[in-house]
């Protein structure tokens, strides 16, 4: 397919991300779709554009949120967010040893399901030493899960007839990936969206624990381990949702302008998860098969069934 025509489809189909007729699952097939045929425009980063723009829309998000609301949710679930990162950790260590699976391999699908995806990922990695391959091979299986959770989360959910906060507190919980967390929870219902986002906020708080663990049990040098921690500083969009909390919830007066942030920042979300359907490909699929995707499977369906069952008891 010529350049110019790659182009012009590429972005016909992300402006539809921003009109009422795409669904986060839908846009992220779109993007699926756009990645097996017309593939990505040379000079994209949308890795790059996923970043910045996912901030942007939790940023947004946090406008329609109250403080007390967020302190209570936070509180009220707390228990469960330890419990669950703690479990699906000791539960990794258990498998792959079962699966005779490398152990760095094993640490990084441990990680990204128990915290957050990619970006857990990420940070142990240097702290483990892990080869190109092997967290390559993470983020293919977690990525892979991450969009079938977009996609099977909110009919479970329908179907388990769960109201909007216990979906919102099993989606971040249970899914790793922010982009996905939040795609399934704007798919499902605007209060369940709050709440996941509060709580997968709170929970990815825990890569820097998680990273200092890593450089220790490795036993690596303490200038490597730092340099490890710095990498998983508190990321900006947390700071900035914290913030845009505050200002909505103190200065109700600019209750119209938030609103209008909110459905924004819901709209550029639906864009983001159409970028990140955009890296799913056959290859990366195929790549993450094996002992690997059997660990990140079984993992996935311990703490998504583990997390459910501790909120429907």
């Amino acid at each position: 397919m010529n350049k110019p025509l790659a182009h012009f489809l590429f972005w016909l189909f992300g402006a539809l991300c921003f009109t009422p007729w795409l669904s986060a699952p839908v846009a992220m097939l779109l993007g699926m779709v756009v990645a097996a045929t017309t593939g990505v425009p040379v000079g994209i980063d949308t890795s790059a554009w996923v970043k910045r723009l996912l901030g942007i829309a939790i940023v947004a998000l946090g406008f329609g949120m109250q403080v007390d609301t967020a302190l209570q949710v936070t509180g009220d679930y707390l228990g469960l967010i330890v419990v669950s990162i703690v479990a699906t950790l000791l539960a990794a260590w258990v498998l792959w040893h079962w699966l005779g699976l490398d152990a760095k391999t094993g640490v990084l699908i441990g990680s990204g399901t128990a915290i957050c995806g990619g970006s857990a990922i990420a940070a142990v990695a240097p702290a483990i030493r892990a080869r190109n391959d092997q967290i390559a091979i993470a983020i293919g299986c977690v990525f892979t899960l991450n969009a079938v959770a977009l996609l099977v989360f909110p009919v479970l959910g329908r179907l388990f007839e769960l109201s909007p906060e216990t979906f919102g507190v099993w989606a971040a919980v249970a899914i790793h990936d922010t982009s996905s967390v939040v795609g399934a929870a704007e798919a499902f219902h605007d209060d369940a969206l709050i709440t996941a986002t509060t709580l997968k906020l709170a929970r990815a708080l825990w890569i820097i624990p998680l990273a200092f663990g890593a450089a220790w049990l490795y036993q690596r040098q303490q200038s490597v381990a730092e340099r490890a921690v710095s990498k998983t500083s508190v990321p900006w969009f947390l700071v900035g949702y914290v913030i845009s909390m505050l200002i909505a919830t103190y200065l109700p007066q600019g209750e119209p302008i938030y609103s209008v942030l909110f459905s924004g920042g819901k709209l550029v979300l639906v864009f983001c998860l159409f970028l990140v359907g955009t890296h799913l490909t056959l290859a990366k699929i195929r790549q993450a098969a094996g002992k690997p995707m059997l660990l990140a499977t079984l993992l996935w369906l311990f703490i998504a069934g583990g997390s459910l069952l501790w909120l429907l008891r």
